[in-house]
């Protein structure tokens, strides 16, 4: 966290006092408190000390104050958003509702925190962009796997140069699970459900934010278990200039495939999904503990490269996941007025990306983004 290590080389404990006590708290409310609010978010808060962890909305049972004691409860969004306290809103509900809760949340004078899928179209994250800048308050997607342990490998092996020029990489969100999931909203068919918005913002984003928006894609989109309703696999080829970009997810895949490949002129890159922060938090762990988001030494990544005539494996040191620092980012965005480390923007743009995978899909030909400017 680049905050909490500002003083490093001093009295690390003293200068460590003045910091945290210089820091505007910024009083913080939960739209939920489901698995997302329970995993990801309240664990972070409460720990930042630049957040105060304020208030929930739990229409019927009240599981935050379990844990968090001093929590306000709330018994809607909407009774929620009155109180003028509130500074940062998380909208950490299903996807349908993220567009709502959001512009409801802008309009009452909040900044906003919305999980992936930011919306369910490019119209309704267009609005909610206007409706920020109208009401000059930041709104700021959840796109946490930016911080797991595997991307940020990847990331520093790609921005480090010892691939050369990238000439094709392949992203996969793949899973084995033939059963449904006993959240309906994710299940029935309805705006947002399905594979393309659950877990394809995560792959899209991470392409976009290493390579950009590309210029054209071509997309599948199917259901493969037999008692699916929604579309529980996809494919995207990315195309810019000179790279391809492959992003796949399906929940039919038994075996062992690398979740990042990636090739360049100077060698290439294959690393397995480890990050272990979920699981971490699943269990309860405290996102402070030694070692946090270190994966095991087995699942590091292997570059391929070639010296001397001879073809050279190298194991890659992890670096650890931390969605904390994502936290800290946010802290520094609303406080000191900085760009987001995930701007209202790069949703937009991740659901360009997902509206014209649908349109691909539909009339299987190439869509290009010259429509969007």
């Amino acid at each position: 966290m680049s905050g909490l290590f500002l003083f490093a080389g001093f009295d690390d404990a003293l200068r460590l006092t003045i910091y945290f006590y210089a820091m505007k708290s910024i009083p913080t409310a939960l739209c939920s408190f489901g698995m997302s609010g329970l995993v990801f978010h309240a664990p972070f808060i409460s720990l930042h000390h630049g957040f105060e962890l304020y208030a929930v909305a739990e229409r019927s049972k009240q599981k935050a104050r379990e844990i968090y004691p001093s929590i306000k409860s709330f018994s809607s969004v909407e009774e929620m958003l009155k109180d003028d306290y509130i500074e940062l809103v998380v909208v950490n509900t299903p996807n349908a509702t993220h567009f709502d809760y959001a512009k409801k949340a802008l309009m009452a004078g909040k900044h906003v925190l919305v999980e992936k899928s930011f919306t369910v179209t490019v119209e309704e994250a267009a609005e909610l962009l206007s409706i920020a800048a109208e009401f000059q308050k930041k709104i700021i997607v959840f796109q946490n796997r930016r911080y797991d342990s595997d991307f940020r490998t990847v990331e520093q092996i790609i921005r480090s140069g010892r691939l050369g020029d990238i000439v094709d990489a392949e992203f996969h969100y793949d899973r084995y699970n033939l059963n449904l999931s006993p959240k309906q909203h994710k299940e029935l068919p309805s705006p947002g459900a399905g594979v393309l918005h659950d877990l394809g913002p995560h792959i899209i984003d991470q392409a976009i934010y290493l390579f950009g928006m590309p210029g054209s894609l071509f997309a599948s989109l199917r259901i493969t278990r037999p008692s699916s309703a929604v579309a529980d696999y996809f494919e995207i080829l990315l195309f810019y200039p000179a790279l391809t970009v492959r992003l796949k997810a399906s929940y039919i895949v038994a075996g062992p495939v690398p979740s990042y490949v990636v090739n360049g002129t100077k060698g290439s890159f294959q690393k397995k999904r480890g990050d272990i922060q979920e699981d971490a938090l699943k269990t309860g762990a405290y996102p402070q503990e030694q070692g946090w988001g270190r994966e095991p030494e087995s699942l590091r990544g292997i570059l391929y490269y070639q010296q001397d005539g001879k073809n050279v494996e190298e194991l890659i040191e992890t670096l650890p996941g931390s969605y904390l620092d994502f936290y800290e980012a946010v802290y520094h965005s609303l406080a000191y007025d900085s760009r987001p480390p995930v701007t209202g923007e790069d949703g937009l743009h991740v659901m360009q990306v997902i509206d014209a995978a649908i349109e691909s899909a539909q009339k299987a030909a190439v869509v290009r983004f010259s429509k969007y400017e």
